[in-house]
């Protein structure tokens, strides 16, 4: 994965102490997001005196005045204040707003450190409000946070590990993200759990399994694979869990849809000698841990099940949504238990 370049600078000013004036943090990998925005705070206010330069606001119903007011406090017994916003939408500003927002970009004072936290709205520049994205362009280091490369992802989680006093290989912390997703905020409760439950220093895929929570698309992968082994029995008590825990079937139809897609894909390249360096281009993987499984999976079905499964899911998706009444959990148990029936080895 490419390195974000504004994330990159952002480290970098930390490190040297020549942190920016205005910053957006954004992006689906909070964990970063909030532990970025703590160091910023570290460097800039001193302890102790939070009160006075670390001044935080939400952005819903924020007046630019009321803003402006915060970013002006001089700080006390500090060089820089940071001034936090939550959740501005920006771009959805009245006109009047909009100007006096941009007027005061153009005018921060160097004393400010002003960051735009966005958690619950999406943070979407809108270019077509051409003087404010110009005044973000030119005064805003737009920071996302995204997930890490998995190189980064599996050494974080080995020290996180390693602070319980565990360890683990590497194939081990992948089976961890494929089970538990590449979120850092969603590994660090399953890493918790894990090392609790391992009775051994050395964590295994057993102990994974035993008590980490799956992501849905984990779980929907054990069901497919499950299917292709013509095991009913386990591919329904999947669903029923799913089922249980309120996961729309339209949903889970979906994600289903597209792990058979993806079997399919591992079909073909069975088929035409192709490897998993192949599959992996072919659906963006980061990883050939999921590549291996699917692999593996689709050598238990034949070409022509597959092509049938995706296309029968594609048809059951279409009368799920447009037939009215239609009980869609019935609809979902029988397509499995006939796809299941179908499958060959």
């Amino acid at each position: 994965m490419a390195e974000n370049k504004a994330y990159a600078q952002l480290k970098k000013d930390l490190s040297a102490g020549t942190l920016g004036t205005a910053y957006v943090f954004w992006g689906e990998e909070t964990y970063l997001r909030e532990y970025y925005l703590s160091q910023v705070v570290k460097k800039l206010v001193p302890a102790g005196f939070e009160e006075f330069n670390y001044h935080r606001l939400e952005g819903k119903g924020l007046e630019i005045e009321t803003l402006a007011e915060q970013v002006e406090a001089m700080p006390m017994m500090a060089e820089r204040t940071v001034v936090q916003v939550t959740d501005l939408d920006i771009f959805k500003l009245p006109e009047a707003q909009r100007k006096a927002f941009i007027a005061l970009l153009e005018d921060l004072p160097d004393y400010c450190c002003l960051i735009f936290v966005y958690d619950q709205v999406e943070y979407k520049p809108n270019r077509t409000m051409k003087a404010l994205c110009k005044a973000m362009d030119s005064h805003v280091s737009a920071v996302k946070f995204e997930t890490q490369s998995r190189s980064d992802l599996l050494n974080w989680i080995a020290r996180r590990f390693r602070a319980n006093g565990k360890t683990l290989d590497a194939q081990t912390a992948e089976h961890l993200i494929f089970t538990c997703g590449s979120l850092m905020n969603g590994l660090i409760p399953e890493i918790e759990k894990v090392s609790a439950y391992a009775k051994g220093g050395i964590i295994t895929k057993a102990d994974i399994d035993a008590v980490a929570a799956p992501i849905l698309e984990a779980r929907v992968f054990d069901m497919t694979a499950a299917i292709s082994r013509r095991d009913y029995d386990q591919a329904a008590e999947i669903l029923g869990t799913l089922l249980k825990l309120q996961e729309d079937p339209i949903m889970l139809l979906a994600v289903l849809g597209k792990e058979l897609r993806k079997l399919y894909t591992a079909r073909l390249a069975i088929d035409n000698g192709k490897d998993k360096f192949w599959l992996m281009e072919q659906w963006g993987m980061r990883s050939d841990y999921p590549a291996k499984l699917l692999l593996e999976a689709a050598r238990k079905v034949s070409t022509g099940w597959t092509a049938d499964a995706v296309e029968r899911c594609r048809e059951l998706d279409l009368r799920m949504k447009s037939v009215t009444g239609a009980d869609s959990e019935a609809e979902l148990k029988l397509f499995l238990m006939e796809l299941a029936q179908g499958a060959k080895r």
